[in-house]
């Protein structure tokens, strides 16, 4: 039986077996593993871009320079920077790709890799799409899919002057209340009443008022015959048979006797 070598003899020997390089490679996995796992995540969380510079207005990627859209933003200032990944930054969570359509049916993959590069940077992220081709009916389908996947807001430009003036919206009304575009809510009954009245094609708001102010409420504009209401001043017959079948028209369409039959069968 031979004698047992040194320490560092019988070392090097497992070092050099098979057996030292399973090892050693389950342990680099296990650090790795221990050093993912003690770092905060931060899949699905929208990243805060990039501080831009202390500038009010927008800022134009330098890769921009040239497409005549900056010819259109005339309202608001702008100048070029190389600190953005987007093409134009419109305020601190907003940002725009800008792209062609006859340059995205030469380069497909230009704008797949625009958007990856984008990553979860800015919360309002724009594509902003001009149509310059007659056919763009196939390639706004891949872009709208591409957009839902990405999230991103798919804006659409015939011109580069609307092209411009869509950046510069985006700036102006970047710390706007939501007010402006917001539906008005009728606050009083009469109102209210009104609008419904005139919800049917043939009720305009004049004859809305004259019905309100001849019957007095809505509950005696459907008890009206058709006969008296006929004879509201500017009701034609034509017109009053409108509004009457349609307050008094069933919602559901009654079946024939023949669709019945058929069922049936």
């Amino acid at each position: 039986m031979n004698n047992p070598g040194s320490f560092a003899d019988e070392f090097r020997k497992v070092k050099e077996s098979e057996h030292y390089e399973t090892i050693n490679s389950v342990g680099k996995h296990n650090n790795v593993s221990e050093s993912t796992t003690n770092q905060p995540s931060t899949s699905g969380a929208k990243q805060s871009p990039v501080k831009p510079a202390s500038f009010s207005g927008v800022l134009v990627n330098n890769k921009q320079r040239g497409n005549p859209l900056l010819k259109s933003i005339v309202n608001v200032p702008w100048e070029y920077s190389d600190d953005i990944l987007p093409d134009y930054v419109m305020g601190r969570t907003t940002c725009a790709l800008f792209l062609s359509l006859r340059y995205h049916m030469l380069k497909p993959d230009y704008i797949y890799n625009r958007v990856k590069s984008l990553g979860k940077l800015y919360e309002l992220r724009i594509l902003l799409l001009q149509i310059d081709v007659k056919e763009p009916h196939t390639a706004l389908k891949q872009l709208t899919k591409m957009c839902l996947v990405a999230e991103l807001t798919l804006m659409l430009a015939w011109t580069s002057e609307e092209a411009g003036k869509l950046i510069e919206t985006y700036k102006i009304f970047e710390n706007k209340p939501p007010d402006l575009i917001m539906e008005k809510a009728e606050a009083d009954d009469y109102s209210k009443v009104a609008n419904a009245l005139t919800t049917i094609r043939a009720v305009n708001k004049t004859d809305a008022a004259l019905l309100l102010s001849t019957f007095g409420s809505l509950e005696n504009i459907c008890k009206a015959s058709l006969t008296t209401l006929a004879l509201c001043p500017g009701f034609a017959q034509h017109k009053a048979t409108q509004l009457y079948n349609t307050l008094h028209k069933p919602f559901l369409k009654q079946k024939t006797k023949e669709e019945d039959s058929q069922l049936n069968k």
